[in-house]
Order: C-alpha cells, then sequence, then structure tokens
C-alpha cells in the first residue's frame, strides 16, 4: 500500500469552490483511502491506497465534480514523488512562502518558460511535472502567466514541506 497526495484545484481559494476538508476526509474514506488527512483548508489530502495514481486521480475528480457541479482538478504524487519534488527545488536562497512548486500531470514542454509572459523579477525552473517559480519580490503583484501551467495547481515550498513530512509519516 502506497501513500499518496491529491492537491486539489481552485478549492477554497477566493470565495470559490467551498469544500470543508472535514467533506474532503470522509470522501477518501468512501472511496477506501485509508488514514485519510488533511493539510490547511486548500484541498491537500494525504492517504494509503493500493490504487494506483490515474486511477485514484480518475476517482476523486468523478466524486469532487458530483459534490461541486463542475469539474475540479486533482494531481496525485506519491510519497516518493512529493520529497523529491521538495528536493529538487532550485530556488532555496528565495524565503518558502516566496517559492512555489506548480504541480502538473506531465512533464512541462521543453519550451515552456519561452511561453511565459508577464515576467519581472520571477525565476523559474522546470522539474520533472513540476514548475518551480520563486517570487523574489512577493507574489501579489506579480502578473506572471505560465500558460502549460493552467491546469496545474501551485503550493508554497512551506506546504510542500509539509505535505512531505505528513505523508513520510502515513
Amino acid at each position: 500500500m502506497g501513500t499518496h497526495v491529491a492537491l486539489l484545484r481552485a478549492v477554497n481559494v477566493g470565495g470559490t469552490g467551498k469544500l470543508p476538508m472535514a467533506t474532503l476526509v470522509k470522501m477518501c474514506a468512501e472511496l477506501g483511502f485509508e488514514r485519510a488527512r488533511t493539510y490547511i483548508a486548500s484541498g491537500n489530502a494525504v492517504f494509503s491506497s493500493r490504487l494506483r495514481e490515474r486511477k485514484i486521480k480518475a476517482l476523486l475528480e468523478e466524486r469532487l465534480a458530483d459534490y461541486a457541479g463542475k469539474p475540479v482538478g486533482v494531481l496525485v504524487r506519491s510519497a516518493e514523488e512529493m520529497a523529491a519534488a521538495l528536493a529538487a527545488n532550485p530556488f532555496r536562497s528565495v524565503p518558502s512562502h516566496r517559492t512555489v512548486t506548480i504541480f502538473l500531470d506531465e512533464a512541462p514542454p521543453a519550451g515552456a518558460l519561452g511561453e511565459v509572459r508577464g515576467k519581472r523579477s520571477e525565476l523559474l525552473a522546470l522539474g520533472t511535472r513540476e514548475i518551480y517559480v520563486a517570487y523574489p519580490d512577493g507574489i501579489a503583484d506579480s502578473k506572471l502567466v505560465i500558460p502549460c501551467a493552467a491546469t496545474g495547481t501551485a503550493r508554497n515550498m512551506n506546504t510542500v514541506a509539509k505535505l512531505a513530512a505528513i505523508a513520510a509519516a502515513t
């Protein structure tokens, strides 16, 4: 049985996509995922399952669509992949609350960084199935647009570190 991290897109952010984390834990249990728990109210779940990533993703997306009445994207990583994403952060010199990992379903295309618009002081790097972005001047005023990240979901490095630790202990 493997440990997995599910990262939901656009949940409890800016007043949209309201989903109580207790409801998410209940959904995970109903789907047969074991030892489900959440971390902060932005759509992060850690659980154990014998199922593969694609099946977990499909089951959660179907259940969440039934609940929300609209599609809710889910990105899934194993405990090992979450730890690897944390370790691969190329921007350790930038404060962790100003650095994000954008999780993607697939590897970012080789030319992905050439399509970026609105770049100012931001730093970007491609990962395995991630894009790392550091915002040295802060995230709030950024105008950065990363087209290939449109279906991904971002977590700051504090959250990535905590999810990696929870997954390692599950």
